[in-house]
């Protein structure tokens, strides 16, 4: 069933909202207000005792549990259905037997395959990056400024494509009817390279949009800064962006952090433009790790940290709410956040503060330019 419309004057009352902090529904024209619920007991991924870290949705059936449902007892004699269709049935009955104000959608959220940022991090260790090499755009030999995906990533990404056509094919999985991406390079190609070349339906093909709110956590890291709205648009002129994207970054400004309670803030914004504006009931999500942990977090799912390149499922109730049954949200200042101007001392603690040497003491002053060219 179409969520009920409930007119209200903002999407979001946000108190306390301080600077550096932005106003994040500025970006939306116009919605409800949902109260979100993951569903459990349909995919691995909702069981406390799955392994987020050593998960491989491709060896799993994206993870859907074999189980009956109750919208079984539709199939007709002698039918046979694929999990996924029964799964779909399933889905069905459940927004058809719903109240109006109630909705339940299907998202797949993917993250990135593996970037330029992610191999050096390996490379230096966290410390090192986190204090220092992460506030640079590169060195001699790669580039990590709004990262690019690695051979090994791209080739990650190609493999998510192939089980997508073989779920397709095999299983006769519902494919989304919307596609929405990060404006950050590195989940832009992780879209492209996963969803080109499917056998879509005619009239839900791969188009994918582009949500300024879908990034990773803002921190002071280059590869959080993303490209500006031209380059992105020639990199991907068939992919669409969202009214209002600005032609540069508004939101990384090189010294302060997203705090994560503004970073929730902002998952639920864009879950609420999502579910109020767009009436499929299968979407994609290509993010980042942590915008990822933060949207399962408003969904009230089980933490479940996705590796680079995968993908999970999950099933989601919306319930919009009355005006009277919204309340408030109140989001932490954003943090300056201190760095080193050389590599740090290999001691520093992988969560700890930056420990620089002694003649060079942490500092809060961008290494790069805060507008990129």
């Amino acid at each position: 069933m179409a969520i009920a419309a409930t007119l209200l004057a903002a999407l979001l009352a946000v108190g306390a909202q301080a600077t550096p902090g932005p106003n994040y529904a500025q970006y939306v024209h116009g919605g409800h207000y949902m109260n979100y619920t993951s569903v459990p007991g349909y995919f691995l991924q909702d069981d406390p005792s799955t392994n987020a870290s050593t998960f491989d949705y491709t060896a799993v059936n994206f993870g859907l549990i074999n189980r009956t449902y109750d919208a079984d007892d539709t199939c007709r004699p002698g039918e046979h259905l694929t999990q996924w269709q029964r799964f779909e049935r399933e889905v069905l009955r459940l927004n058809q037997e719903s109240p109006k104000n109630v909705e339940y959608k299907v998202i797949w959220f993917g993250r990135h395959a593996e970037g330029f940022h992610n191999a050096e991090q390996t490379f230096v260790g966290t410390p090192a990056w986190n204090c220092y090499w992460a506030e640079l755009t590169g060195n001699s030999t790669a580039s990590w400024a709004d990262a690019h995906l690695t051979p090994a990533g791209i080739q990650s990404a190609l493999v998510a494509n192939a089980f997508w056509k073989h779920e397709i094919e095999a299983q006769k999985i519902p494919t989304p009817g919307s596609f929405y991406t990060s404006p950050l390079f590195r989940c832009l190609q992780t879209a492209n390279l996963t969803f080109t070349g499917l056998p879509l339906p005619k009239n839900k093909p791969f188009i994918a949009m582009i949500k300024e709110l879908l990034r990773e956590n803002i921190s002071i890291h280059t590869c959080d800064r993303r490209s500006n709205k031209t380059f992105i648009h020639e990199s991907f002129p068939s992919f669409r962006i969202e009214e209002g994207f600005h032609e540069h970054d508004p939101l990384w400004n090189g010294v302060t952090a997203e705090t994560e309670s503004s970073e929730d803030v902002r998952s639920r914004v864009v879950l609420d433009d999502i579910f109020t504006h767009d009436c499929n009931t299968y979407i994609s999500v290509t993010s980042h790790s942590g915008e990822i942990g933060s949207i399962l977090e408003v969904l009230n799912h089980i933490p479940f940290s996705l590796n680079t390149g995968a993908i999970i499922p999950v099933l989601i109730r919306a319930e919009a709410l009355s005006p009277k049954e919204i309340k408030t949200t109140t989001t932490q200042d954003w943090t300056a956040s201190a760095h080193c101007t050389v590599p740090p001392v290999s001691s520093v603690d992988n969560n700890g503060p930056c420990a620089c040497p002694s003649s060079a003491a942490p500092v809060t002053t961008p290494l790069i330019p805060t507008t990129p060219p």
